[in-house]
């Protein structure tokens, strides 16, 4: 015969949870280094969302500054200077600045 026989291999089969092990890390690792982090930064820019009042200068997604004047539900309108008033979402604003940065620019 040219062909050595093949034997099967020994019949034993490793742990379950040793073979899931690998994935219980990768989701692990995934959790605390990326959506937990991200959920974090959604919290927060929501709950600065529903704090804006009216006098609060802040910065659209757009880049618009502005200052509020009025305050609704779901809306904002900004004066942008000059008298002029846009009207914006509240999911609009990015950033809340401090008081008084609109004069010093």
């Amino acid at each position: 015969m040219l062909i050595a026989p093949a034997y099967a291999a020994d019949p034993a089969q490793p742990d379950p949870i040793v073979s899931f092990l690998p994935l219980i890390v990768l989701f692990a690792l995934f959790y605390f280094l990326i959506i937990r982090p991200q959920m974090k930064r959604a919290k927060d820019q929501k709950k600065m969302q529903d704090a804006i009042q009216k006098g609060d200068e802040v910065i659209t997604a757009g880049g618009q500054l502005g200052k509020v004047v009025k305050v609704t539900d779901q809306y904002i309108t900004l004066d942008i200077g000059g008298g002029t008033e846009s009207v914006f979402q509240r999911g609009a604003v990015q950033t809340v600045l401090p008081k008084g940065t609109i004069k010093d620019l």
